[in-house]
């Protein structure tokens, strides 16, 4: 019961009650012990939220996360007392309400704060799915932003050169495509051979035949007919040979002509490798940072704007996202609501108890205040007079070192001197400005003392 009664006393405190008014008011306990429990409560919320932000913005062990939170709901709890404590109780409406809309703006702020990361977190599987969906989309552009690069712009047409070049090696330089028009030529020039080898072989049938007798004039021998058929056929043989040598030209134009390519891409192949080794390297580890930083990119902002995606797509999503916020930031204000609420209605005993207490402070404090003056000014006035009379002796001694001595016993049948006249001495002393300029020394003497504490005793006294 005592442990019980402990624990209510430290949340009345922590909702802003004062001890010695709360033993003259009881009744005022409860309201304060629950106003301490829902600070607590708002405290136990920003330390759930500032470990999930900082585990998910910085990556942290979840202990060291614990261990931030407890000191953001530290901060909250002492901020949001600090809101509570401040609104005082008030008669008047307005200053109620003025008073109370920078503070419901300040909980609101905390709310927003505070109800983001645990939105977050209940969202979480969600919202991991999105963000590798994120991820791979941003992976892409980025592939596509490097490959359309100055840098990089050149690099499918050198990897398409260097498939070519290697194919014309592997050929013998029979697939360069720049021999097309040769090979077109050796392929006319074999159509023309071939046409002219097929005409000979029939005008060499038919002159064979005219010598046979088998067919044209079906006389055997060498006649006219022969004769005319022999010379077409020979003529025919070395329009023949001319295609042939032709031919051979052209194959053999060919044939260096390939052999020339297969040299010059075999010496074009090793550089061109080199450079698409080159940029390939370059453009596969600019790729892989890109990766590596995307992979890690998966903080609040980021885990922000997948919720936003999701929210859009999916207005079920979007609706209980805003209705747990809202659920988090009414928490959050509660505290300020509760003391508008009590604020509004008449003041309570504990309210009147506080404002006496106060107002006799104030009493105290003014009459202490005035009794300090007063000693203050009755020791400064003991200690002029001091200073006065000190000058008085010091001009006493002055006197008495001034008057003349006195003249020697006279003898018994001499007659007495006269006495030496002390009047005349002392009134040049006793006079006004005299007495002005001991009371301003006094006064002079009073202020440097008052200015030095450690030698307020006058000399002398």
């Amino acid at each position: 019961m005592a442990r019980r009664r402990r624990f209510g006393d430290g949340l009345a405190a922590l909702g802003g009650a004062r001890a010695d008014v709360l033993e003259l008011a009881p009744g005022a306990r409860p309201r304060f012990v629950a106003m301490g429990g829902v600070l607590l409560s708002t405290g136990g919320l920003a330390v759930l939220s500032a470990a999930f932000a900082v585990h998910m913005a910085l990556g942290v062990w979840w202990p060291f996360a614990l261990v931030a939170g407890l000191g953001w709901g530290f901060v909250v709890v002492n901020l949001d007392r600090m809101l509570v404590v401040g609104m005082a109780h008030d008669a008047s409406p307005r200053r109620n309400l003025l008073l109370a809309v920078p503070r419901i703006a300040l909980a609101l702020v905390l709310g927003v704060v505070i109800a983001t990361p645990l939105t977050l977190q209940v969202f979480a599987k969600e919202i991991d799915t999105e963000v590798l969906t994120m991820q791979a989309e941003a992976a892409d552009r980025h592939r596509a932003d490097l490959q359309a690069d100055e840098r990089f712009a050149g690099l499918p047409a050198l990897r398409d050169s260097v498939a070519a070049d290697e194919a014309v090696v592997a050929s013998g330089g029979r697939s360069d495509a720049a021999l097309a028009s040769l090979r077109e030529r050796v392929t006319a020039d074999q159509a023309a051979y071939d046409a002219a080898v097929g005409t000979a072989r029939q005008l060499e049938a038919k002159a064979q035949c005219e010598l046979d007798g088998t067919c044209g004039t079906g006389d055997a021998g060498t006649g006219e007919a022969y004769v005319q058929s022999r010379k077409a056929a020979d003529r025919q043989a070395r329009i023949v040979d001319d295609a042939r040598a032709q031919l051979a030209t052209a194959t053999a134009a060919v044939a260096a002509a390939e052999r020339r390519s297969a040299d010059l891409a075999a010496a074009n192949l090793d550089a061109d490798r080199a450079e698409v080794t080159r940029l390939t390297a370059e453009l596969d580890r600019l790729q892989a940072a890109f990766d590596a930083e995307n992979e890690g990119s998966g903080g609040i902002l980021a885990r922000l704007e997948a919720l936003d995606r999701l929210g859009d797509r999916n207005a079920t999503l979007a609706a209980a996202q805003f209705m747990l916020s809202l659920l988090f930031m009414c928490v959050e204000i509660l505290p300020v609501l509760m003391k508008l609420l009590l604020n509004v209605g008449p003041p309570s005993a504990y309210d009147r108890l506080v404002a006496l207490r106060d107002s006799g402070d104030v009493d105290i404090e003014q009459l202490q205040q005035g009794s300090r003056r007063e000693v203050a000014q009755a020791k400064e006035e003991l200690l002029v007079l001091a200073e006065m009379e000190r000058l008085e002796r010091q001009k006493e001694a002055i006197l008495a070192r001034r008057r003349p001595a006195p003249p020697p016993a006279p003898a018994a049948d001499a007659e007495p001197a006269e006495a030496p006249n002390v009047a005349a001495v002392r009134p040049m002393w006793d006079t006004g400005p005299i007495r002005e300029l001991a009371r301003n020394a006094a006064v002079r003497t009073v202020r440097s003392v008052r200015r030095r504490p450690a030698e307020r005793e006058p000399a002398g006294v």
